[in-house]
């Protein structure tokens, strides 16, 4: 939305492929898919002046399985053919003559386009630690270094990133990340019926609970430790979460998935907002956008000290361990002020889409020189 303000952008969803097809083939979303396939239904939309969005009539074939990597390579690359030649169709229809390739951390289904699509110039963008989850570390701790190599520029929303792309690229730079500021200035401020008969202070979370990014031991010790707080959880849960002992505490408040437009009306009622990670390579460096929506309605913050949270470190309280978590929740509570929270919310609304895709021209003139 951000890029479509200067240019022409055409925003390619990722290709539908074998598995998915048919382990999810009942399911609505890849029935549409499937129909777009088939020509049935159209997947090129638009979506305001300058926006464009395709979803492609293709299927690639599953192949992260594959441990033979000449094979893998092989059928890769007719992927990323098959899946180049129905954006090189879109690319003529809308008269992209010259265009950059913005790569959004994809190393497998975009391993060749660069090759196939000869942009001219190309931007990998590293938002995530791919290579440390287990189904991208496969091949993608190969791919990946390969991909950031040949790319024109690397532009990375953490310094951690950052750093990891230079090794690859000299071309590589820190470029933040934005969030729907809006939505955390004006909502709609009645507490939520859950929230109502709640008494003492609100410690909360919003977020997906997921049991590899977050830390449920951390949160048993703070709920049973402070039994005058009320630990209140906003997201889905995985399965360790859903059999966590968690959920036998009786300050511990499961709330569930709700959405986006109504998050500001449960962090609003929080004392405090908690981000209790684990520290591994998948959180060590990955920018905590959840941070910014706290800080944008001017709350305390206490999370788990990581690389990524270190920009973060002047406007909030980072932990250690969980009496770290204890302790630095009583000082939030404590130190919490109009000031502060003024502070906070200064903090927050630096980080914008439009100082991010700004950071992004920068870096591209940079090459261009």
């Amino acid at each position: 939305m951000e890029f479509s303000k200067q240019n022409k952008v055409l925003y390619v969803n990722s290709p539908l492929d074998r598995y998915t097809s048919v382990s999810l083939g009942k399911t609505p979303w890849v029935q549409q898919r499937l129909q777009i396939i088939k020509g049935k239904e159209s997947g090129f939309f638009q979506v305001k002046d300058n926006l464009w969005t395709l979803y492609p009539d293709c299927i690639v074939e599953s192949v992260n399985w594959l441990d033979n990597v000449p094979i893998f390579n092989a059928i890769n690359r007719i992927n990323n053919k098959r899946f180049a030649r129905v954006i090189n169709w879109y690319l003529k229809k809308l008269g992209f003559d010259d265009f950059i390739l913005f790569n959004d951390n994809e190393v497998i289904k975009c391993h060749y386009l660069q090759e196939y699509l000869n942009p001219s110039q190309s931007v990998y963008y590293s938002r995530d630690f791919i290579v440390a989850a287990p189904y991208w570390n496969k091949h993608g701790s190969r791919l990946e270094p390969l991909v950031i190599k040949n790319a024109d520029l690397c532009v990375a929303n953490s310094v951690f990133l950052t750093n990891y792309c230079k090794q690859y690229n000299d071309h590589s730079y820190f470029v933040g990340q934005g969030f729907n500021d809006d939505l955390y200035v004006s909502f709609d401020r009645e507490k939520p019926a859950e929230l109502k008969k709640v008494t003492g202070k609100i410690i909360g979370y919003v977020g997906v609970l997921h049991s590899s990014r977050l830390d449920i031991e951390a949160m048993e010790y703070i709920a049973k430790k402070r039994p005058d707080w009320t630990l209140v959880l906003v997201g889905p849960e995985d399965s360790e979460f859903v059999r966590s002992k968690l959920h036998n505490l009786p300050n511990v408040l499961f709330l569930g998935m709700k959405s986006s437009s109504d998050l500001p009306r449960y962090i609003n009622c929080f004392d405090v907002c908690l981000n209790p990670q684990f520290l591994t390579p998948l959180t060590v460096g990955n920018y905590p956008r959840k941070v910014d929506e706290y800080l944008a309605m001017g709350k305390p913050v206490v999370a788990l000290q990581t690389h990524a949270m270190e920009m973060f470190s002047s406007v909030t309280y980072l932990a250690n361990s969980n009496e770290d978590y204890l302790n630095l929740i009583d000082l939030a509570i404590r130190e919490d002020c109009n000031t502060l929270q003024e502070e906070r919310k200064a903090f927050a609304r630096e980080h914008t889409w439009e100082n991010s895709v700004s950071a992004i021209y920068q870096a591209l003139e940079k090459v261009r020189k």
